[in-house]
């Protein structure tokens, strides 16, 4: 199997995460679903429950809400290479961001918060790199709106764009759903 990163955007309710599922399920056996969601409150968890209901229940799901990449090696360290996932999916560096930037400081700048989130992209990268595995990364565009009102979402939707670059630049292929369609971007 090759190695290949893809990169799925849209925006809410694209069809950004059944996408990457077909997607997994038509390039790999073995699947590693990554949720980086945590149910803050009633809404939340109700979305996560519709997410798993959605996938087949045999892939392997992973929560990590941070230090994902790292997770995942760990994750994945503990299967035999019979066992291992041929395709890893992340569901989704929107959340992750969110989770990464909701713990900083209220006065964190836009600088502070990318730094922050490099981290993990960094993470994510590195395992990437270093797994034997296709990789299916999720994330929300959120540049295409109206610019957040207050600071903090300002920053998040900056910090989030400067993580999706990057993860673009280094993806095989990326791909911008639109109505549930996919638009290729990259690759």
């Amino acid at each position: 199997m090759r190695k290949r990163l893809t990169f799925v955007l849209g925006g809410a309710r694209s069809g950004k995460s059944a996408h990457a599922q077909r997607l997994a399920a038509e390039r790999g056996e073995r699947v590693l679903y990554v949720a980086t969601a945590q149910a803050g409150d009633d809404e939340m968890a109700a979305r996560i429950a519709a997410h798993r209901a959605e996938r087949p229940a045999h892939w392997h799901t992973l929560e990590a809400p941070l230090a994902v990449g790292r997770a995942i090696g760990r994750h994945v360290s503990r299967f035999t290479l019979a066992q291992a996932p041929t395709v890893i999916i992340v569901d989704c560096l929107t959340l992750l961001a969110n989770n990464v930037i909701i713990s900083l400081p209220d006065s964190a700048t836009e600088a502070e918060a990318t730094a922050a989130l490099d981290v993990e992209v960094d993470g994510l990268l590195a395992a990437q790199r270093e797994g034997e595995c296709e990789w299916i990364v999720i994330s929300n565009e959120v540049g295409l709106g109206i610019v957040p009102a207050y600071p903090l979402g300002r920053v998040y939707r900056d910090a989030l764009g400067r993580a999706n670059q990057r993860l673009a630049a280094a993806a095989d292929e990326v791909l911008f759903m639109v109505a549930g369609l996919p638009l290729r971007v990259k690759g």
